[in-house]
């Protein structure tokens, strides 16, 4: 069974418009079968001084316990990490035998020194290099700032990583800084997130174990052709988060460049929006904008894999001009909604920054804002992350107070959580968020 395609648009433009806008849902096939593909699993975890006590001995448990859960014919790894970076596990088949050995040589970790982030991510990413063929996923975890090395190490280990390994990553506590983990996140096709105190650190990374053994298709990248002339003005991934794919484009070709989204389980649904610039056309003419199709790697009987690129005509976007004003006029449900997700996660971007720098009235302003989007959406989870941080009056007109007493955690997790969506279902209304990544 192919990937599934479908486009949501509205084809019609006024004369001399030239930007189509469309959303497009994309279903990886339900038929594939996560075990025949071979999966690398690498714990990256904090063991500086601020780790003492209950968080190491927490984190101890929890790889543990997640190491037990993986298929035996998985394969795993553990770093640890201060101001450098020491190979707890080498990587191991996750046979009886080696989770046993794993799990005394964990006995021994224990928290010192400062925080390096980069050390960690660089002796995962060589691990990871010697299993090219396999699906590669890290679980990142720290609970502090990055105070021990610059900066820009970070930024140029994670240009060294980028393709070679997926990290989903968690910070304990709220004495860590959230852009520090999410540009780690975001770069290495992951989600950032927020552990509130070590007693949530075994639940995280069961969810993450669990999510980890779905994957089944590799390296999958969406790909777009678009006619001599046209132009893609952006790609961006709404669903289940909002993602910024833009600047990620790889040109295979003259006319279609692709955007690479990682590895997927089977039946995984995300939704993306597509923007094209295409040239002017004559009343009652027709043109095809864009192509979309999925290029990916899908494991076969003999444990390799296959390349599959699926061209499904049902994504297939179109412009067509009309002098008819009711018909140009019109707004797709799904491209409505998203760009209002889109507003949403703004919004509450700028409302903790001003709230940050102390600017209360422009605070109030973006965060009612982001109540009222919010509350239109039937966007429960973010009307509650905001009603934990203002006051909410009238949340139809966005009528807000600023909360004086707010838990540090409520404001990290609002925003770690802004750029999570609610999908739109066939009838126009909205549902839970997507499959997750």
């Amino acid at each position: 069974m192919p990937f599934k395609i479908e486009a949501f648009q509205n084809r019609y433009l006024r004369p001399g418009q030239t930007r189509v806008d469309a959303i497009l849902q994309v279903t990886a096939p339900e038929d594939i079968v996560a075990k025949a593909a071979q999966l690398v699993v690498g714990f990256i975890v904090d063991k500086s001084g601020s780790m003492s006590g209950d968080r190491i001995g927490a984190v101890k448990s929890a790889v543990e316990r997640s190491i037990a859960m993986l298929d035996p014919d998985a394969w795993f790894f553990v770093v640890a990490f201060d101001s450098t970076a020491q190979v707890v596990v080498r990587e191991s088949k996750a046979t009886l035998p080696r989770k046993l050995a794993a799990a005394q040589a964990l006995s021994s970790l224990a928290a010192a020194g400062g925080t390096a982030m980069s050390t960690g991510l660089s002796a995962a990413r060589q691990i990871f290099a010697r299993a090219p063929d396999a699906i590669r996923q890290a679980v990142f975890l720290t609970d502090g700032k990055n105070e021990s090395e610059q900066p820009d190490h970070v930024a140029a280990e994670l240009e060294r990583c980028e393709g070679l390994f997926q990290c989903d990553c968690w910070g304990v506590g709220t004495d860590w800084r959230v852009g520090e983990v999410q540009e780690i996140s975001q770069k290495l096709l992951g989600k950032a997130s927020l552990i509130q105190d070590s007693a949530g650190i075994d639940a995280a990374f069961r969810a993450a174990m669990e999510k980890a053994s779905q994957k089944a298709l590799k390296d999958v990248a969406l790909r777009l052709w678009t006619p001599q002339g046209a132009e893609i003005v952006f790609l961006k991934q709404v669903n289940p988060t909002i993602e910024e794919l833009t600047n990620r484009g790889r040109v295979v070709s003259a006319q279609v460049k692709e955007y690479r989204t990682g590895a997927w389980s089977g039946g995984e649904r995300r939704d993306f929006h597509v923007a094209v610039e295409v040239l002017p056309g004559d009343v009652n003419e027709e043109v095809l904008a864009a192509r979309p199709s999925v290029a990916y790697l899908a494991p076969d009987t003999s444990g390799g894999w296959v390349a599959h690129e699926d061209k499904p005509p049902e994504g297939r976007l179109f412009a067509s001009w009309t002098a008819e004003g009711t018909l140009s006029a019109r707004i797709d449900d799904r491209v409505a909604h998203y760009i209002g997700q889109d507003e949403l996660a703004s919004a509450i971007k700028d409302g903790l920054e001003q709230r940050e720098k102390g600017n209360l009235a422009a605070a109030t302003q973006f965060l009612g804002r982001a109540v009222k989007i919010a509350h239109a959406s039937k966007n429960l989870a973010m009307t509650q992350r905001l009603a934990r941080v203002v006051e909410v009056v009238d949340p139809s007109q966005g009528t807000v107070r600023l909360k004086k007493d707010v838990k540090k955690a409520a404001t990290m997790e609002l925003e770690l959580e802004s750029a999570t969506t609610k999908h739109i279902q066939g009838d126009g209304s909205t549902g839970d968020a997507g499959s997750g990544q």
